[in-house]
């Protein structure tokens, strides 16, 4: 792998789980008044994979820090989103219940992350 975020099982992870929001999106049926929320929804849920990467470009483990911060603010924001598709019924129950489980694994990944770096 040619960048060191590639190695990152966490970024890995973050993508996988943006790739799946995505693929689920694609099977909502909602009203095109609500694609503002859709476009919300891709965009804090490809943002946890961004700022981590991102991140982990960065020249010092104190700024990769505050973009896992970050990153796990976008994970927190997806799974806000998430809950309201799911009570508007865009969402049915194992697809969220699936999404969840998958943002809670990444949410102890980001925060175990950021608790190992050292400034």
């Amino acid at each position: 792998m040619a960048f060191a975020f590639e190695e990152l099982k966490v970024y890995q992870r973050a993508l996988d789980f943006s790739v799946s929001v995505i693929d689920t999106i694609d099977e909502i049926e909602t009203p095109r008044k609500h694609y503002r929320l859709i476009e919300q929804l891709e965009a804090s849920c490809t943002s946890i994979a961004l700022n981590i990467s991102e991140g982990k470009g960065r020249f010092s483990k104190k700024e990769f820090k505050q973009f896992l911060y970050i990153a796990r603010g976008s994970l927190y924001e997806s799974v806000a989103m998430l809950h309201i598709f799911y009570k508007k019924n865009w969402l049915n129950g194992a697809h969220y219940e699936g999404l969840y489980s998958e943002a809670e694994e990444i949410n102890k990944m980001i925060s175990g992350l950021i608790n190992s770096i050292q400034n």
